[in-house]
């Protein structure tokens, strides 16, 4: 499990095939809140989804994947 303090606002979050898809607000409790998109929402991942941290925060799996799971609240559940 990756060290959640390494995860900074505004780190580009890329998915399993290196595409940056969003930029970190912060973390939240067990998920990564996300910056507004282009409609003015959050959106937050699973920290579980998280497969490394270093310039970026790389996700387990492809992008379009995680878009279709995402949330727009902390409790929402992602699958």
């Amino acid at each position: 499990m990756i060290n959640p303090a390494q995860i900074r606002p505004q780190m580009p979050v890329v998915c399993s095939k290196d595409k940056q898809f969003a930029k970190v607000d912060h973390v939240e409790g067990n998920k990564l809140k996300l910056t507004k998109d282009a409609k003015g929402e959050h959106h937050y991942i699973p920290l579980d989804w998280v497969k490394t941290v270093d310039d970026k925060v790389h996700m387990d799996r492809p992008g379009d994947a995680i878009m279709k799971a995402w949330t727009t609240s902390p409790g929402g559940s992602a699958e």
